[in-house]
């Protein structure tokens, strides 16, 4: 029964800490566009990607 006084409080405080970290989500945009992201798949998108190298400079 003693370990209930140690099992009770770290309960309470991972409880505490997934609600802060759903709040937090909440808060941070983490749920606004929904439908977006299960849209997007369905389009195919067929252009190139951009070139992500750095342009070359002529040292001439």
């Amino acid at each position: 029964m003693d370990v209930l006084v140690y099992l009770i409080p770290v309960s309470l405080l991972l409880g505490g800490g997934a609600l802060a970290a759903f709040l937090w989500s909440l808060r941070s945009g983490q749920y606004e566009d929904m439908d977006g992201a299960a849209n997007r798949i369905l389009f195919d998108d067929d252009s190139p990607l951009p070139d992500r190298a750095p342009p070359k400079r002529d040292d001439t």
